[in-house]
């Protein structure tokens, strides 16, 4: 059991005294003086409620991988993952992707091939430390407006711009946040990181959300081992629970979001699609690994995407553009007729008036052609 909010985060507690019936866990524990009283449901999109004392507080229960909140709609994805598959298992590399419907159009579903497959992070692990920093904000713990004093040996190379400037400098945490995402600022990334207390707060974050896969290990350029890792279900955990405001309130949500449709590393997902299709995302390249995740921004088919891969750096490249052009056609193209619910119209009264007139038209011409 864990409980975690602005002011206090128990880790995981191990519970003997917790209840399992009924596909639900029950039981109580105290931690640092406060007793937590807990109902939670062990799958599904069931609420949930923990009692902090006397103050009861209830939210939807994080399961990973959500369960579609309508299977019927739901099942009108599945065919997608037939789809992916076939890209995977010809790419010269080895992959992994998992797509999740944010827009109810396909009954919030899930679909994954090789889930679980868990390749270096390379620069996704900057979405988690992004995540850290603005959930510490929205607590009202820091501000964007707060300076961090820079010093030329926190300048690395590789991605970024911080680089190229001049230093010591008092950089603020916004500045910070949208270069590590914006030019994948690898300097802007190892600031934050020291800045949020080290690898602890981020994984404790990773932990809270049951991202099994996922882990921070070391700063970017840093010489491993250890190193950073996680899979396509991880990270479309974090999609998902940034755009559902489980983890950040709505202005930080949105606030990422322009950060990743600022994204100027656009060879993978972007050039897949067609010129315009509004992509907020992040890539990861090391010579042995690339990556691209992010959000589809289509007007009522928002998506989240996650295409992982390891081998050749050039080759994963082609694969996630493969696997990007795949999910987007599938999902712009408009679903089966069969499927298309029809509202407003009264159906069956419809049908006899067109099939009267269709008869009346039949007989009409068979005495023309008698005369």
């Amino acid at each position: 059991m864990r409980y975690r909010s602005c002011s206090v985060d128990t880790g995981r507690v191990y519970n003997p005294g917790m209840r399992v019936a009924g596909g639900v866990a029950t039981g109580r524990i105290t931690f640092e003086g406060t007793p937590y009283r807990y109902r939670a449901p062990l799958v599904g999109r069931l609420t949930g409620t923990v009692e902090v004392g006397r103050r009861s507080l209830s939210g939807t229960t994080v399961t990973s991988p959500q369960p579609p909140a309508n299977p019927a709609l739901g099942r009108r994805l599945l065919p997608l993952t037939a789809r992916l598959q076939a890209i995977v298992a010809s790419a010269p590399v080895t992959a992994g992707v998992s797509v999740r419907d944010l827009s109810g159009r396909y009954g919030d579903q899930q679909i994954s091939v090789a889930g679980r497959f868990r390749p270096k992070a390379a620069s996704l692990i900057k979405l988690w430390v992004l995540v850290e920093l603005m959930r510490r904000i929205d607590c009202g713990q820091a501000a964007y407006t707060d300076g961090v004093l820079v010093l030329p040996e926190d300048v690395v190379g590789g991605t970024g711009e911080l680089q190229h400037e001049t230093f010591p400098q008092v950089v603020t945490l916004f500045r910070l946040a949208q270069y590590m995402i914006k030019y994948s600022d690898n300097t802007a990334t190892n600031v934050l990181i020291d800045y949020l207390g080290g690898f602890e707060p981020v994984n404790a974050l990773i932990d809270s959300m049951n991202q099994r896969e996922t882990v921070l290990g070391r700063k970017m350029l840093a010489t491993p081992p250890p190193e950073n890792f996680t899979s396509p279900d991880d990270v479309i955990s974090l999609l998902g629970a940034v755009w559902d405001r489980q983890v950040l309130r709505q202005v930080n949500r949105d606030l990422m979001l322009s950060f990743m449709l600022e994204q100027t590393l656009n060879g993978k997902i972007p050039a897949a699609l067609p010129s315009g299709v509004p992509v907020a995302h992040k890539t990861g390249e090391l010579p042995d690994v690339s990556h691209d995740v992010g959000y589809y921004l289509i007007p009522g088919t928002e998506i989240a995407v996650a295409f992982l891969t390891a081998g050749v750096e050039t080759e994963g490249a082609e694969t996630v553009r493969q696997l990007a052009r795949a999910v987007y056609d599938y999902v712009d193209a408009p679903p089966p007729a069969s499927s298309l619910p029809i509202t407003g119209v009264r159906v069956w009264p419809l049908a006899a008036f067109l099939l009267g007139f269709g008869l009346l038209l039949l007989v009409v011409f068979r005495r023309r052609a008698i005369r």
